[in-house]
C-alpha cells in the first residue's frame, strides 16, 4: 500500500526520502548539541556558579563557530547542485570539498585567538569578574576543538550530498558516551586524573570534537563508494577559484549563523546583570530549546541537499516541493515540543538541576517561566531554519543575510532590551524579544522561499525555467 501510495504522489516519495535523510542528521545535531548539554549536566552538579561559568563560554562558543557553520554549510549547498548535475561531479566535488576545509580553518583561527582571551572579553562586556575567570578556563581548553568540529561539518556535508547520513550519525552518537566519560573523569578527578572542574569540560568537548572529525575521515578514506573522490587528494592545495566560491556563498550564511547564535549569545550576556541563577536558568531553558531545535536544523540540511540536487538536476518543480515538504515536517514536529514546553515546564527544568544544590528551587521557578516562552517560539524557530537550508539549496544567501539582520536584531534584541529594562519584566522580557524576534524571520524566510521558488530559483548566477503549475 505505502509503495502504491508513493506512485501516486509526488509528495509522499519526497516526504519519504526528506525523512530518510533528515532523521539522521537531526540525530547527528543532537548528538552534537549533547557534547555540551553533558558538560552542563556534569558542571550542574557540581554547582551553580560552574554551570553559570559554562553558559557564558557556551554564548562565545557558539558565536565563534557561526562562520564555521556557515562556510560548511555553504559547501553543503555546493556539493549538493554539483552531485545533481552528475557530469564531471566528482572532481567538482573534490575540489570544493577541499577549498571548504580551507574555509574551516580560516574560519576557525580568529575565534581560537578571542576565545584564549574569553575571560577578558566577558569582563569588557559588563560579566562578574568571577564567573569570567571560571568561564575562561573552560574556553582555553574547548577552542582547541573548533577547527575538527569545522571540518567535520564540512565532510558532513559531503555526505549529505552523497545521501549517506548514517556514519556521521553513529559517529556523533559515540562521540557522547565518550564526552561523558571524559566529564567524568576530568571535572570530578576519577581513574587518577586531577580534578579540574570546568576546565575539565573543555578537554572533554574538545576531545569529542577530535574523535568526531577523525573517525568520518578514517570511514570516508575506507568505504569503497566513497574512496573513488580522493576527498583527501593534495588537500594542501589552495586553489583560490574555488575558495573564492566557497567564500562568497558562504560569507552571508556565516553572516546569519552569527546574527542568530549571535543575538542568543548576546541574550545570555544580558543575563549575566540578573545574578549566577537568571544565567543557569537562561541555560537550562536555552539547553532545551534547542534539543527541540536539533530536528528541524537536521530537515533544513536536508532541505538544502534536496533542493541542490533538484536544482542541479535541472527539475525545479522537485525543488519546489522539497523545500515545502520540510518545511512541513518541521511544522508537524516542533507543534507538539510547544505544547510539551507549555504544559510541563517544570519536569524538563529538573533534568538538569540538583534539588539539594544551593539556589536550585529559585533557578528551577525562573528556568521554567522561560520555557513557557522557549513554547512560543518553537513553530517559527522549525520553520526560518528550514526556510533558510531551502534557500541555500538555490544559493540564495545574500537576502536571508539581511532578513536575519533586521528580523534578530532590530526586532528582537530591541523589543527584549526594552521589555527586560524600561518595561521592567527582567528576564522573561528577554525570552518575549526572542519570540518576537524569531517570528518576524520566519514570516520573511517563508515569503522569499514562496517567492523564489514559484519562479524557479536561481542557480550558480542563473535563473532557471519557471516552476510549471
Amino acid at each position: 500500500m505505502i509503495e502504491e501510495a508513493q506512485r501516486r504522489s509526488p509528495w509522499w516519495a519526497e516526504m519519504r526520502a526528506t525523512l530518510i535523510l533528515a532523521w539522521p542528521m537531526a540525530l547527528t545535531n543532537l548528538s552534537q548539541m549533547a557534547l555540551l548539554a553533558t558538560d552542563a549536566a556534569f558542571l550542574g552538579h557540581l554547582s551553580t556558579e560552574a554551570l553559570a561559568a559554562a553558559t557564558l563560554s557556551g554564548t562565545l562558543y557558539w558565536t565563534m563557530l557561526a562562520p564555521g557553520f556557515g562556510f560548511s554549510f555553504a559547501a553543503a549547498a555546493m556539493l549538493a547542485q554539483e552531485r545533481g548535475r552528475r557530469v564531471g561531479h566528482v572532481r567538482a566535488m573534490r575540489r570544493t570539498l577541499r577549498a571548504g576545509g580551507w574555509a574551516a580553518l580560516l574560519a576557525a583561527l580568529p575565534g581560537m585567538v578571542l576565545l584564549w582571551h574569553g575571560g577578558a572579553v566577558l569582563r569588557a562586556l559588563g560579566q562578574e569578574p568571577g564567573l569570567a575567570i571560571h568561564a575562561q578556563e573552560f574556553l582555553r581548553f574547548v577552542l582547541w576543538g573548533i577547527f575538527p568540529f569545522c571540518l567535520f561539518l564540512t565532510l558532513r556535508g559531503f555526505m549529505a550530498a552523497m545521501e549517506r547520513p548514517w556514519p556521521p550519525l553513529l559517529i556523533g552518537v559515540l562521540a557522547v558516551p565518550l564526552n561523558a566519560l571524559l566529564d567524568w573523569v576530568f571535572i570530578f578527578g576519577h581513574l587518577g586524573a586531577p580534578a579540574l572542574g570546568v576546565q575539565g569540560a573543555g578537554i572533554a568537548s574538545a576531545g569529542a570534537n577530535l574523535f568526531m572529525v577523525v573517525a568520518l575521515a578514517l570511514f570516508i578514506l575506507r568505504d569503497r563508494k566513497l574512496r573513488r573522490y580522493r576527498v583527501f587528494g593534495r588537500f594542501w592545495r589552495l586553489e583560490a577559484g574555488r575558495l573564492l566560491r566557497v567564500l562568497r556563498l558562504g560569507l552571508p550564511v556565516a553572516a546569519q549563523m552569527l546574527l542568530e547564535i549571535g543575538l542568543f549569545s548576546a541574550v545570555g550576556l544580558v543575563m549575566g546583570p540578573f545574578g549566577a541563577q537568571a544565567v543557569a536558568a537562561h541555560a537550562i531553558a536555552l539547553q532545551i530549546a534547542s534539543t527541540t531545535f536539533a530536528i528541524p536544523l537536521g530537515l533544513s540540511q536536508a532541505a538544502t541537499a534536496r533542493v541542490g540536487l533538484a536544482i542541479g538536476a535541472a527539475r525545479p518543480r522537485a525543488a519546489w516541493r522539497a523545500g515545502w515538504t520540510a518545511i512541513g515536517l518541521s511544522t508537524l514536529f516542533m507543534g507538539p515540543m510547544a505544547a510539551m514546553m507549555l504544559l510541563a515546564p517544570g519536569a524538563l527544568t529538573r533534568i538538569f538541576l540538583d534539588p539539594m544544590a544551593p539556589g536550585a528551587p529559585e533557578t528551577a521557578a525562573l528556568a521554567g517561566t522561560l520555557l513557557l516562552f522557549a513554547g512560543l517560539f518553537q513553530l517559527s524557530d522549525g520553520v526560518q531554519v528550514v526556510a533558510a537550508g531551502a534557500l541555500r539549496g538555490l544559493h540564495d544567501t545574500q537576502v536571508p543575510m539581511v532578513i536575519a539582520g533586521l528580523g534578530y536584531w532590530a526586532l528582537g534584541f530591541t523589543a527584549a532590551l526594552i521589555l527586560a529594562h524600561p518595561l521592567g519584566f527582567g528576564p522573561a522580557g528577554i525570552w518575549a524579544g526572542l519570540v518576537i524576534g524569531l517570528g518576524g524571520v520566519a514570516a520573511a524566510l517563508t515569503w522569499r522561499w514562496a517567492r523564489l521558488s514559484r519562479r524557479g530559483g536561481l542557480t550558480a548566477g542563473r535563473r532557471l525555467a519557471p516552476i510549471p503549475a
